[in-house]
């Protein structure tokens, strides 16, 4: 078993260029916000980073150089988990794994495509788990796309007690049932972080080991102060989670080329170009380009502020 996978862990954009390639500049500047604002592991080739608009080269090429560059500063893991049929999801898993990552993440929805069952589900656990490699911690993702598949709680325990499981990205946005994976693998390897920054201050709180949502990409490191500083601080603690739960509604004005634009105010990435985005997002998205101020500076307040109390002490 590798090194924990737990904490403030982005999920990673894919920078392109104006060609609509992966610019690999960009990326590496990209790699070192991440680490420099507090990040403790990476998830690269996910949702956010377009993984299902890239092909099999770009993935495991992207899952690669994000290991070169982190340099084993911090935990990289991937997913790329995107097919269909057992025989595409074998040769794309097996690929991901061999480019040096600390775990593989697989997609719950794609053992179970058609949303027909459990039994659909565990045929294709038991499968994969005897084709793709054996010497590679794993994790899962309750990815969103195509539809969101939650793990029952038999599917969570096969996990747990398989040995092989070091994180799963929980999208139930439910704290109740963070809580109560959370609980039920105490005492193994498999750590439980929350993608939902509407109950991350909680989570935090009560015990969860980590937030793996969109907004990392703005402030990880405000949600960093969070984890391991706001039980000290609880009124500015709550009114820090205020703003970083309103934050992370931007996701509705065309995320990841919000978060892109963001990133070009910020001087780390040169384009907003996506390709799951195939329309202007300023044009559909009134006063996006104001919203994205107002997230800089809040963001900016919120650290001076983090920065007053740290030198009071």
């Amino acid at each position: 078993m590798s090194a924990a996978i737990k904490g403030i862990i982005p999920v990673m954009l894919t920078p392109f260029n104006a060609a609509g390639d992966i610019d690999w500049d960009d990326l590496e500047a990209l790699i070192e916000w991440y680490i420099a604002h507090g990040s403790t592991a990476l998830f690269a080739v996910c949702q956010s980073s377009e993984m299902q608009h890239l092909s099999l080269e770009e993935r495991v090429a992207l899952a690669r150089f994000t290991v070169k560059i982190t340099a084993g500063r911090i935990p990289v893991v991937a997913s790329g988990h995107i097919s269909e049929s057992r025989d595409e999801q074998i040769r794309e898993l097996n690929a991901i794994s061999d480019t040096g990552i600390d775990a593989l993440v697989m997609v719950t929805n794609r053992l179970d495509p058609k949303n027909q069952g459990p039994k659909t589900f565990k045929d294709n656990f038991d499968f994969l788990m005897t084709h793709i490699n054996g010497d590679i911690d794993l994790g899962f993702y309750e990815c969103p796309a195509p539809y969101r598949r939650l793990l029952n709680d038999d599917e969570f325990l096969a996990c747990r007690d398989s040995g092989r499981f070091t994180v799963l990205k929980d999208v139930s946005c439910e704290l109740d049932t963070v809580m109560h994976r959370v609980k039920l693998c105490e005492g193994s390897p498999l750590n439980v972080v929350n993608a939902s920054a509407a109950i991350a201050s909680g989570a935090l709180r009560a015990g969860a080991p980590g937030f793996c949502g969109i907004a990392n990409n703005y402030h990880p490191d405000l949600y960093r102060w969070l984890a391991d500083e706001g039980a000290k601080h609880p009124k500015f603690a709550k009114e820090l989670a205020i703003f970083l739960s309103f934050s992370a509604l931007t996701e509705a004005y065309g995320y990841p080329a919000f978060a892109k634009i963001y990133h070009q105010r910020l001087g780390t990435i040169k384009t907003n170009k996506c390709r799951v985005i195939n329309f202007d997002v300023r044009t559909r998205y009134w006063a996006l380009d104001t919203l994205i101020d107002q997230l800089i500076e809040g963001t900016e307040d919120f650290r001076a502020r983090i920065s007053e109390l740290t030198t009071s002490r």
